[in-house]
């Protein structure tokens, strides 16, 4: 994955309320913008899109920001994050999670080819679809990201819940997006649209406005993933900007967030089932 520095982007960083040239480095290691509400933070996302029209925008809402050894943001696949504190998982630990992935996406095609989901034929001859779904219903750790293409789904998922947490939206850069999966070679970078991958029936990825993100070409192997250095697979590369959003005073009555149980509409989501019985029979 290139890293955001073909060219100075234009960002804002924190104690500085103006737009300016950084580097993708400044923005990791800042501490991120603060905002006050939620209409600031879509007025300062539509700077970020005027400054930087080269670029299409993805979104990714978390509880806290997670730095690397180095302090700076750190933004990995599940597959590719620490058991615990801020160095890699080891090659030992990377092999076990390879062969958990292979064994949950066997199973899901078989599961699924089998089933009576819309989509069948396509899902099964591709793994990166498998994948996609694997790591949207959170059976395994892919080498996939989810980030969704609504700021209020991203704030949302920064704020709810978690009274100690410290919210904090990443605002991501990505090349043009066109189809079910946008590749660019160049950039090294996937970009996997759930909502043209996804059975109808499957609720969550329409309600979350769902996209995923991947390297170019697949991760398929544990192999595959020794031609990289750790820092090379990080998301934190495509940072475009970091804000911090406050836990009190940033929804309001005419910008409210949206529930969790809207966002993952369960009872409605035939998948869940189906996804649940194969994460029930993995390894722990």
């Amino acid at each position: 994955m290139e890293t955001l520095r073909t060219r100075n982007i234009t960002s804002i960083l924190a104690g500085n309320d103006s737009f300016h040239s950084v580097t993708n480095h400044n923005i990791r290691s800042d501490y991120g913008a603060k905002v006050r509400d939620f209409p600031d933070l879509v007025e300062k996302v539509a700077q970020l899109s005027f400054y930087n029209p080269e670029h299409v925008l993805l979104f990714r809402g978390q509880k806290k920001d997670w730095p690397n050894s180095r302090g700076n943001t750190s933004i990995k696949p599940t597959i590719f994050r620490p058991a615990n504190g801020t160095r890699p998982p080891d090659s030992f630990e990377l092999t076990r999670r390879y062969n958990n992935l292979q064994y949950a996406e066997q199973m899901f095609s078989e599961a699924f080819s089998n089933s009576r989901f819309i989509g069948r034929q396509r899902i099964v001859r591709h793994r990166l679809l498998r994948w996609a779904i694997l790591q949207h219903y959170e059976v395994c750790g892919t080498p996939l990201l989810d980030v969704t293409h609504s700021l209020r789904v991203a704030a949302s998922f920064a704020t709810n819940d978690g009274e100690e947490s410290e919210p904090v939206l990443y605002v991501l850069a990505v090349p043009s997006l066109s189809g079910s999966i946008s590749a660019s070679s160049e950039q090294g970078l996937q970009t996997i649209r759930l909502s043209s991958i996804c059975p109808p029936d499957a609720r969550r990825p329409y309600f979350q406005e769902g996209y995923l993100l991947a390297e170019y070409p697949d991760l398929i192997t544990f192999s595959d993933k020794e031609n990289y250095r750790p820092y090379e697979i990080d998301f934190g590369r495509r940072l475009l900007a970091k804000f911090r959003l406050p836990r009190e005073g940033f929804w309001s009555q005419d910008y409210k967030a949206i529930p969790k149980e809207a966002l993952y509409p369960n009872e409605r989501d035939p998948l869940v089932a189906f996804t649940g019985q194969i994460k029930d029979h993995l390894p722990q």
